[in-house]
C-alpha cells in the first residue's frame, strides 16, 4: 500500500507503471517495467503449471488432473459453440484464457504484507486492449481466408428484407467493429474496480485504527476488514468469470467468422 503523506490511502497508486530498468536499442531505450515483469511472472507459473501436469500418467494426480480439466473445459466450449472444425483453434483460445486467469489471480496475492506490490496487468487497457486486437484480427483472418468477400455477408443476417439491409447493414458493421473494444474494455473495467474498491477499505482499515476515536474507528475497521474478506473472496470468482467470458466471447467470434451465421 501506498500512502502520501497527508496518510490517505491512494487507491489508484497500484495501476502506476514504474520502470525497473532498460537498455539501448539502435537509439531507443527500452524500459522493462513492473508491468512487464508480472507479465513475465503470469508467463512462467503458467509454464510450470502446464509443465507439472503434462506427465500423461495412468492414474492421474491432482496436479495433471487440474491440467486435463482445464483443456478439457476450453476444448468443451470450443466444440460447442465452433463445431469439430473449431479444434484447431483451441491452442490460442486456451492460451488466452490461462494467461488472463493467471494474470488476474496473481494480482490479487496478498503480497503487501511482505512489502512486496503486486500488479495485475489486466487492470490496464493497454494489455488488455492489446489481447481484443489480437483475438479481433484473427477473427478477420479466418474469415477472408475462409469465405473471401463473401465475409460481408455477416452484416446482413439471413431472412433480412431487402428494403431493410440499408438500416441492417451499417448497424451490423458498426457492432461488428466495436467488438475489440467492448471486448477488452470489460476485462479492463472489472479488475480495475475490484482492486480499487479493496483499496479504499484497506484505507479504511489502516486509518480507522489511527483515528482519535479508537472504539469508533476500531468499529469502522473491522467492518471494513470483514467486508475486504468478503469482496476478495468475490474477486477471486470475477478473476476466473472474466477469462472465461473473454475466451466464450472469442469463441463466439471464431464462429462468426467459421461458420458465417
Amino acid at each position: 500500500m501506498a500512502a502520501s503523506e497527508s496518510g490517505k490511502i491512494d487507491p489508484m497508486h497500484q495501476f502506476e507503471v514504474t520502470p525497473m530498468g532498460g537498455f539501448n536499442l539502435g537509439g531507443t531505450e527500452i524500459m522493462f517495467t513492473n508491468s512487464a515483469l508480472w507479465m513475465v511472472l503470469a508467463a512462467v507459473a503458467l509454464g510450470l503449471f502446464m509443465w507439472g501436469g503434462m506427465r500423461r500418467e495412468l492414474v492421474p494426480g491432482r496436479w495433471q488432473a487440474a491440467v486435463e480439466g482445464f483443456t478439457g473445459f476450453i476444448s468443451s466450449m470450443i466444440i460447442s459453440n465452433i463445431g469439430q472444425e473449431g479444434r484447431k483453434y483451441t491452442p490460442y483460445v486456451f492460451s488466452l484464457f490461462m494467461f488472463i486467469l493467471f494474470s488476474n489471480l496473481l494480482g490479487l496475492l496478498p503480497l503487501g504484507v511482505l512489502g512486496l506490490n503486486p500488479f495485475t496487468v489486466t487492470s490496464h487497457i493497454a494489455v488488455t486492449g492489446v489481447l481484443a486486437v489480437m483475438s479481433f484480427m484473427i477473427v478477420l483472418v479466418v474469415g477472408f481466408w475462409r469465405h473471401g468477400l463473401h465475409f460481408f455477408s455477416l452484416f446482413i443476417p439471413h431472412g433480412t428484407p431487402w428494403y431493410m439491409m440499408p438500416i441492417i447493414a451499417p448497424i451490423e458493421f458498426i457492432s461488428f467493429m466495436i467488438r475489440p473494444f467492448s471486448l477488452g474494455l470489460r476485462l479492463f473495467v472489472a479488475m480495475t474496480a475490484g482492486h480499487v474498491l479493496l483499496k479504499v477499505l484497506s484505507g479504511f482499515v489502516i486509518n480507522g485504527f489511527n483515528a482519535e476515536t479508537l472504539w469508533l474507528g476500531s468499529i469502522v475497521s473491522v467492518l471494513s476488514f470483514t467486508l475486504m474478506v468478503g469482496i476478495s473472496a468475490l474477486e477471486l470468482l470475477v478473476a476466473g468469470i472474466q477469462a472465461y467470458v473473454f475466451a466464450l466471447l472469442t469463441s463466439l467470434y471464431l464462429n462468426d467468422a467459421v461458420n458465417l451465421h
